[in-house]
């Protein structure tokens, strides 16, 4: 006598098996989702500190030419500055903080710059972002005649997190 599966057996073991592979497939979805909320959240937060690090580098590292601030209105400043942090490999390039239609641009020039912006400038242009405000504002005490010993930071962007930085520039005794 042959002893074989029954068919009750068979199905009852495909149901157990299609009940194993739902989960499974489900456990799939929720870690490919998972995945990529997290990816989103890696790229938002390598973009921040980029960005935190090209501000604090063009600050700190700013060179003894003098740095002017200019308050446009209560929420918006232009910074000219030169500086030896370049990103598109100028030698101790000119750069200049500007809001223009409620976007932050970042320039950098082989010459000094300027504002107003000459017709004739010219320089590489880098969008920072969109901003509700972007101020300065630099210590009283200084490094030779020139270069404020600190600067405060603070940008007010309208879809990104803020950003408040205390810098110091390295050139400081």
């Amino acid at each position: 006598m042959k002893r074989g599966f029954t068919l009750i057996e068979l199905l009852i073991s495909i149901t157990i098996l299609s009940i194993m592979m739902l989960y499974l497939y489900k456990s799939y979805a929720s870690l490919n989702y998972s995945n990529n909320f997290y990816k989103k959240e890696v790229k938002d937060i390598k973009e921040e500190e980029s960005l935190k690090k090209v501000i604090f580098l063009d600050f700190s590292l700013a060179l003894s030419k003098s740095t002017t601030i200019l308050n446009q209105d209560k929420k918006e400043d232009v910074i000219l500055m030169q500086s030896s942090n370049s990103l598109h490999n100028m030698y101790n390039p000119y750069v200049a903080y500007l809001v223009k239609d409620k976007k932050l641009y970042r320039l950098e020039s082989l010459r000094p710059l300027f504002y107003p912006l000459n017709v004739d400038s010219e320089f590489s242009v880098d969008i920072i972002g969109e901003v509700n405000s972007f101020r300065v504002y630099k210590s009283d005490r200084k490094i030779g005649d020139t270069v404020p010993e600190l600067f405060l930071l603070y940008v007010d962007f309208k879809e990104k997190k803020d950003i408040l930085l205390k810098i110091k520039v390295l050139n400081s005794k």
